[in-house]
């Protein structure tokens, strides 16, 4: 992506989570949108340490509380959910179009993927009869092409 359309498409993303926080009641601050930009603007699948070391380049005294409630509140909100499945420390991904994980167990690297037949997994009838699903998420761990080169 050329950096001319990489800019717009973030500002289309920045403006799409303000238009979420007016809607959930949520006053867009300068720190919750630094928050954001920082989490769009990766494909890592930080921490909020990683977070913050990113947001703290633009406003140096957030601290690290902060940026954690905050990305909580993105994830309360549906601007940005927590990887299933790594353990601890959680990892945050600002990603919302349909994908699912792979996580390396023995370098740790998250890669999206999406594989159509994921997305038309049928609820498993009488189990969540009463519930209602609200998102699907595929986790898949192993290793990844790099680990499983190299000698044990």
């Amino acid at each position: 992506m050329h950096t001319h359309e990489h800019q717009f498409d973030l500002e289309k993303k920045i403006a799409e989570f303000e238009t979420r926080c007016r809607q959930k009641g949520l006053r867009i601050t300068p720190q919750r949108v630094a928050v954001y930009k920082a989490l769009v603007g990766t494909d890592t699948h930080p921490t909020a340490e990683e977070v913050h070391k990113m947001v703290r380049q633009d406003i140096h005294s957030i601290s690290l509380d902060t940026v954690n409630r905050t990305l909580l509140t993105l994830a309360e909100i549906g601007a940005a959910f927590q990887v299933e499945g790594t353990g601890q420390p959680r990892r945050y991904d600002g990603g919302l179009e349909n994908h699912q994980h792979f996580r390396c167990i023995s370098c740790g690297q998250i890669v999206d993927f999406h594989y159509d037949p994921y997305e038309n997994l049928h609820n498993p009838g009488q189990v969540l009869e009463n519930c209602t699903i609200l998102r699907k998420t595929v986790y898949l761990e192993g290793l990844c092409g790099e680990c499983s080169d190299t000698p044990a």
